[in-house]
């Protein structure tokens, strides 16, 4: 062969091993970006076939929350939420056209059946000329914690806003999450797009917002229910317990400032010394005024971050639209300010689901679990792939065993004899706490109750957030409005 004609074959043998690696790597290692409906959202090929593929069911406690019907259309299958609006928040909604949110978005690869873990199951349909199916997600539910908080906020009124989480103490598992209002999924993932798009845009425009989860979205002052924080920093200094004599006036005086900080309706907590379980008892601000001033604003940041204040910690309904918001302690509460951050006020700012782990943190001796909600994921035919082992948050303990179970007496206290009564469960031990939080003067307080029970074997730990029932102002109370619901929260896991 001559020189011209060698040349000519080895240049296009190099060609030829240069096309054969192009097409190998678009068609192998880009595939999954080149039919990611995110990456490619105008891609109406895939996301028509991805539409009309029969997705896994979401699953609580073996029955689906969310399931695949068949359809008489194009699209063959019809994404159904049997308890739409009970669970809407957790599931979210699949949509053709107005993408996918909750576990929908976060589990998509599983439920779709894209997910790496069905490999085998994909290539076993390819090989049967079955259309490929998605796997399951089972969550951690408890559907009578979920519907005892769902029928909670909605006896305080179709349009009230506001939150309920339930954690399972032990473990981190969320037993219920529910936030109000809520909405229909089903009528998201109608095949009516026109329908649809209507729906969502009256939903998007609703001042209300009811597409939030307030129970991981939304960041409020925690008012009094934060005084656990401040009591469980005391204690782990070593220098307070339950029977420390504190301050108990109607009003403390506040260093570098002439302003004092009154009590609730500017009375005596029971003298110029109390105890501090009575401080806890009766929601003493001037109590704990006084330990925010004694113990300063980074001893109070140092104890709240070690119960998940400032961090994130919950991602499994994580998708495009919605992230756990991250609760605060704030930087600067040097001074008097160091005051008004122990009593939850200032700049405190959290969601349901981080009060939630406060009480979840004291009930657990001290240790905080890091919240789940996907418990399991199966294959179609419902063989497990994956169990969500329960984890510890970062930076335990929060507390030593013994302040904990000093804080758990002390809650004990306030559900027998103090703010929290309407808590109480006949024969049980319920440890809670209740928090009325000021906002701006134009709007009411925020209503917060954090309990669990029973005091000394918790299986439940709860926090609600009543954000605005649209009651009078002085009807507004964590006793009056959120306790009842926690109450009810706590007989349905306990079997009562």
């Amino acid at each position: 062969m001559n020189r011209p004609i060698r040349n000519l074959a080895v240049a296009c043998l190099v060609l030829f091993l240069a096309l054969l690696g192009n097409a190998t790597y678009v068609q192998y290692w880009e595939a999954r970006s080149l039919n990611s409906l995110s990456a490619h959202p105008d891609n109406i090929r895939v996301r028509d076939a991805e539409f009309a593929r029969q997705r896994g069911a979401i699953l609580v406690r073996g029955r689906a929350i969310a399931e695949s019907n068949r359809s008489h259309d194009q699209y063959k299958y019809q994404r159904v939420y049997p308890k739409g609006r009970q669970y809407a928040h957790l599931t979210g909604y699949y949509s053709r056209d107005w993408g996918i949110t909750g576990i929908e978005s976060s589990e998509n690869s599983i439920l779709s059946g894209s997910d790496d873990a069905l490999f085998v199951t994909r290539v076993i349909d390819l090989v049967d000329n079955q259309s490929p199916k998605g796997g399951n997600v089972t969550l951690t539910i408890d559907p009578a914690a979920q519907r005892a908080a769902y029928d909670g906020l909605r006896a305080l009124g179709n349009r009230v806003q506001g939150a309920v989480v339930a954690l399972e103490p032990s473990t981190g598992k969320i037993l219920a999450m529910v936030s109000s209002p809520t909405y229909d999924p089903n009528k998201l993932a109608s095949h009516d797009f026109a329908q649809v798009g209507k729906v969502k845009q009256r939903l998007e425009a609703d001042k209300l917002s009811p597409l939030d989860n307030r129970a991981i979205e939304t960041v409020l002052p925690p008012g009094s229910s934060f005084k656990l924080v401040t009591a469980a920093a005391a204690l782990g200094t070593g220098r307070y317990n339950p029977g420390s004599q504190v301050p108990g006036g109607s009003r403390l005086d506040l260093p570098q400032t002439s302003n004092t900080l009154p009590n609730e309706n500017g009375v005596s907590c029971g003298g110029g010394k109390i105890s501090l379980t009575r401080a806890l008892e009766v929601s003493c601000n001037v109590a704990f005024g006084w330990l925010g001033l004694q113990l300063g604003p980074r001893k109070l940041r140092q104890e709240a971050q070690k119960f998940g204040f400032g961090k994130t910690y919950f991602h499994d309904l994580d998708d495009p639209i919605t992230r756990q918001a991250v609760s605060q302690f704030p930087k600067d509460a040097a001074g008097p300010l160091a005051a008004y951050a122990a009593i939850g006020q200032y700049d405190v700012r959290a969601t349901p689901l981080q009060m939630a782990m406060v009480a979840a943190g004291i009930a657990n001796g001290g240790m905080v679990r890091k919240p789940y909600l996907v418990d399991e994921i199966q294959s179609p035919n419902v063989k497990v792939l994956s169990k969500t082992q329960p984890q510890y948050l970062p930076g335990q303990p929060a507390m030593s065993p013994a302040s904990a179970r000093e804080l758990t007496q002390m809650m004990v206290a306030v559900v027998d004899n103090g703010t929290g009564t309407t808590a109480q469960i006949p024969g049980v031990a319920v440890a809670g706490k209740t928090g009325t939080a000021q906002s701006a003067p134009s709007r009411p307080p925020y209503a917060w109750f954090v309990s669990f029970a029973p005091a000394q074997d918790p299986q439940v730990a709860v926090a609600v957030l009543v954000q605005d029932a649209g009651v009078a102002r002085d009807a507004i109370s964590g006793s009056g409005l959120a306790a009842p619901i926690a109450k009810a929260v706590m007989e349905a896991v306990m079997g009562r």
